[in-house]
């Protein structure tokens, strides 16, 4: 199969950014524990899958509410590494896994996430599983029976949102899918039950699964169909998507001179972003990457937030959050929101900055990826004949890297 990234940059565009924010979030206290599990292949995917993921800056398919990078990345470069294949073998498969993992998030939308799964988690192994079996060259039937194996472990609830569990469960999820397409090149068989029928993923979870992933058919999500990349977001703030527009909102607000002045601010949010980021007041920077109102005030006092800001809780922003409230208004976009106070409308943002319909520019990519990864990441991706281990280890995912480094940031 050809590279598709040949001709569909977005491919190398999400593979970067997700490179980006593993190499920032390596020294974070979830990716050093995952980084703890071992130097097996499946233990340095999870860690890898942890370290990107730990931020809540990867980026994001809305269609799914999915983080298709966080799982698909992480198994593509750690195998592409094992086997000592090219970054355009690695690239090749961590795109035909992305639209696999896309496919199964999209058609489980909104089911997963109104039952209160982690679409990311949920459909993490599926899309691991489609990269590796790839990578390792499974015959059309073991790739059936990784997808297969893959769902046995599908799992993650969003009660893990602003707590190391979230990254955790996604670095899991890639180790799962690894794991997974393993056992099927060693000869294990799973039926389809797994997947279909009422004691399968579909009938326990609500989730379906497209019946031509894992095909190994192609790249680009079966016959004819319109690839998913298109719509990927790409995240200009390190924290919960559902607190974009609103962050945005309040950095319009402060633009035009508002600053808080004691009246109470009501930021006004779709239904689904108010799932994603359903934390009001929050003890730690973690859980303040879901909280609307600790974001505006954030933006209004200080401007956005960046990725140092959530180290630990600004004690000052957090008395200020406590003026602030959220209200579901299903009239507004679904990644959008208007801030008021007073009652009087201060700003309306349809959605944000990063989303498909206000794509990040090259600039913006250059700077966030400035921000998590100084000049460690340039020039990474220019040769694709390169070995994928160029890559690991311009990041510092590799055992005995420079996570200690990133922690003392």
């Amino acid at each position: 199969m050809s590279t598709v990234v040949d001709c569909q940059p977005g491919y190398g565009v999400a593979f970067l950014d997700w490179l980006g924010c593993a190499c920032a979030g390596s020294g974070e206290r979830a990716a050093l524990a995952a980084r703890a599990l071992g130097d097996d292949l499946p233990a340095r995917v999870a860690f890898a899958g942890t370290a990107g993921h730990v931020l809540d800056y990867d980026d994001t398919l809305p269609d799914g509410v999915a983080h298709v990078s966080a799982p698909c990345a992480p198994a593509a470069l750690v195998v592409a590494d094992e086997l000592g294949l090219s970054l355009g073998a690695m690239l090749g498969a961590f795109a035909e896994g992305w639209e696999a993992m896309a496919a199964v998030a999209s058609a489980s939308h909104p089911a997963l996430y109104d039952g209160g799964w982690h679409p990311t988690a949920v459909c993490g192994p599926i899309g691991a599983a489609v990269v590796a079996a790839r990578l390792l060259e499974l015959s059309a039937s073991q790739r059936r029976h990784a997808v297969a194996l893959a769902v046995l472990r599908a799992g993650g609830t969003r009660g893990a949102f602003g707590s190391d569990g979230k990254a955790i469960q996604v670095g899991l999820a890639a180790a799962a899918g690894v794991q997974a397409a393993l056992l099927a090149r060693a000869g294990a068989v799973a039926d389809e039950r797994a997947i279909r029928g009422p004691l399968g993923l579909e009938g326990v979870l609500g989730a379906m699964v497209p019946a031509w992933v894992g095909d190994g058919g192609g790249d680009d999500g079966g016959p004819d169909a319109a690839r998913a990349i298109a719509h990927n977001w790409i995240k200009l703030h390190p924290s919960c998507l559902g607190t974009h527009a609103a962050i945005d909102a309040a950095a319009e607000a402060r633009d035009a001179g508002h600053r808080r002045d004691g009246a109470p601010i009501v930021v006004a949010v779709h239904p689904v972003a108010r799932q994603a980021a359903h934390l009001d007041q929050v003890d730690d920077g973690l859980a303040a990457k879901f909280s609307i109102p600790y974001c505006v005030a954030h933006t209004l006092g200080h401007g956005p937030p960046g990725i140092h800001d959530f180290a630990a809780l600004d004690a000052e922003t957090r008395d200020l959050s406590t003026g602030v409230s959220v209200v579901v208004d299903e009239s507004v976009p679904e990644w959008g929101a208007m801030l008021s106070a007073g009652g009087r409308e201060l700003s309306r943002i349809p959605c944000p900055r990063g989303a498909p319909e206000r794509p990040a520019s090259a600039s913006d990519l250059a700077a966030k990826l400035a921000d998590l990864a100084g000049d460690r990441l340039e020039g990474v991706l220019e040769d694709l004949d390169a070995p994928a281990a160029r890559a690991l280890d311009a990041a510092g995912l590799r055992p005995g890297g420079v996570q200690a480094e990133w922690a003392s940031r």
